[in-house]
């Protein structure tokens, strides 16, 4: 498939699945998410033919701590594995990763080798993969609102300049732009307290496709899905033509 020239410069992913995809086959959910992990490498790569300049995934929110601490030590293992493995490759091929969340709750050994992998790839400019890992949308919120109280308090930033803009600038991702498109695999229609201030204005894409099969051909579909809508911001579908047109 050939895509038109426009394509979303921030792409959002709720990778889900990997747990049913393993039970669809009688297999472990490890062997799930390590079919994940294999899908998100694919969707990596996929988005630096495509030109994509950002990507954000939710690899582990606050909330999974949750789950049965087998599969959350397995979870941790392949996690481990993944920066042992993949890091240098994604150097190679210009991708920055960066790690959003917080990221303390974590064991030091994966503190560490998640720090490294940032240092080893912030100089790469063709793609910056942000990794969310006991993140939450509400967490994140709640972090900036301290942190912007902080600095009235420290009289750093006066409160009369306080807005939106300047609200943006205390969350994980102040240095990017808003996603574009936000993609859920799995077949739920929720967006799971991931970005949730970022996703304002975010074009929704929800598939049942399980993320393990999630491929080039389905990150292609779910861009040519946002290629056909039309972005209003507010204003009428009238001024929109008009501003393309001016």
């Amino acid at each position: 498939m050939t895509l038109p020239a426009i394509t979303p410069g921030h792409i959002a992913i709720v990778m889900d699945g990997n747990g049913r995809w393993a039970k669809k086959r009688n297999r472990p959910r490890s062997m799930g998410h390590q079919a994940g992990l294999k899908a998100l490498k694919k969707v990596i790569q996929h988005c630096v033919r495509l030109e994509i300049k950002t990507l954000t995934v939710f690899a582990f929110s606050s909330e999974n701590w949750n789950r049965p601490e087998g599969e959350v030590s397995r979870l941790m293992e392949i996690f481990l594995r993944a920066l042992d493995k993949e890091v240098d490759e994604l150097h190679k091929n210009g991708v920055c990763v960066r790690f959003i969340g917080d990221i303390t709750a974590f064991k030091p050994v994966i503190q560490t080798k998640m720090l490294a992998a940032q240092t080893l790839t912030s100089g790469n400019t063709r793609l910056t993969a942000n990794v969310a890992v006991n993140y939450g949308g509400r967490w994140e919120i709640t972090q900036a609102a301290i942190r912007l109280a902080k600095a009235v308090t420290e009289g750093r930033l006066s409160l009369n300049n306080v807005d939106e803009p300047e609200f943006a600038k205390f969350l994980a991702l102040a240095d990017s732009s808003d996603p574009d498109l936000f993609i859920r695999t799995g077949g739920e229609m929720r967006i799971s307290n991931f970005l949730l201030w970022q996703s304002a204005y975010t074009e929704f894409y929800f598939t049942p496709v399980l993320w393990p099969d999630f491929d080039e051909q389905s990150l292609e579909q779910a861009v040519a899905a946002f290629q056909s809508r039309e972005r209003r911001f507010g204003r009428t579908g009238e001024q929109v033509k008009g501003s393309i047109n001016a």
